[in-house]
């Protein structure tokens, strides 16, 4: 009865006291959140100016597009063209001077074929340099990262040579070959078939198939980012090649669109009009390109960044 009478009158809890703040602490924790917010307004403002930094470029294509050659040179500045002149782009694909219109073509069909064998390249020569076993394979990568500290303009002249004797001068595909293969391309693929999961491979292999195989059906199919991440990149750098396509093309029928540009202004005459209206069509499939696949090249970027 006793134990009983305990359990039934037995104090409960002490009461918690919460201490009251005082207005000087609240004045305290309000400056805190105001300065907390201080670093992401300084990020927007910094973000906003550079955003205007970077399309300013473009602002300045668009408009210098549109004006005439006399609006152009002259010293009154004008931030918007009072009489938009759309014929400089007529004029520019009706130049027989400089054939626009071609030059998009032989830039397009330059760029995605080099586009699609450096991609289907560089991915075999990754995938055999990472998981195919085979004696002296690391020696192999080591001469294909060397020559990543090699200039470009180094090679001009014997790929010039090789080029000129297999009868390639004036010809598209003697535009295309050189840039068939990329030793930054084959690094790449190979550290990222590096940490592809064994398991895959070893399931493939049980299976009964062969490493081009396991390649192909497992592995490729599984290389969309980083595919989609170097395709850009390639496309952009096959786009605005300038001294090869001028090397070799030195037909007009072979002729880019980096070399069609050129061709505005010579030591005799600057038709800038006509130069900033190719241009603003030039760089137009390279915005589309990068718009519609920036997702995939921040993902490259993680990627050679070495962040998951």
């Amino acid at each position: 009865m006793n134990s009983l009478e305990s359990q039934s009158f037995s104090p409960g809890p002490a009461p918690v006291t919460v201490p009251a703040q005082s207005p000087e602490s609240n004045r305290h924790s309000e400056q805190g959140k105001s300065g907390s917010k201080l670093p992401g307004v300084l990020r927007t403002v910094a973000l906003c100016f550079l955003s205007v930094l970077f399309l300013l470029p473009f602002y300045l294509l668009a408009r210098n597009a549109l004006l005439t050659e006399e609006q152009i040179q002259a010293p009154k500045w004008l931030w918007l063209p009072t009489s938009p002149q759309f014929s400089n782009f007529i004029a520019v694909f009706n130049n027989p001077e400089a054939p626009l219109g071609s030059a998009l073509r032989n830039s397009a069909t330059i760029a995605i074929t080099t586009l699609v064998f450096q991609m289907l390249i560089s991915s075999m020569a990754g995938y055999a340099l990472a998981r195919i076993p085979a004696r002296g394979k690391n020696v192999v990568f080591g001469i294909i990262v060397a020559t990543l500290m090699i200039p470009g303009a180094v090679t001009f002249v014997p790929s010039y040579a090789v080029i000129a004797a297999l009868g390639g001068v004036n010809h598209t595909w003697g535009i295309i070959v050189p840039g068939l293969f990329s030793a930054f391309s084959i690094f790449l693929f190979r550290q990222f078939y590096l940490r592809f999961p064994t398991e895959i491979e070893e399931a493939g292999r049980l299976d009964g198939l062969s490493y081009f195989g396991v390649y192909w059906r497992l592995l490729l199919p599984n290389s969309l980012g980083i595919l989609m991440a170097l395709g850009v990149l390639c496309f952009i750098g096959s786009w605005n090649s300038f001294v090869w396509p001028l090397i070799v093309g030195q037909d007009t029928s072979t002729w880019t669109v980096q070399v069609v540009l050129s061709t505005f202004i010579t030591a005799q005459k600057a038709n800038y009009a006509q130069l900033f209206a190719a241009a603003f069509v030039g760089v137009l499939p390279l915005v589309v390109v990068f718009l519609a696949m920036q997702r995939y090249i921040v993902e490259g970027a993680k990627f050679s960044s070495g962040k998951e």
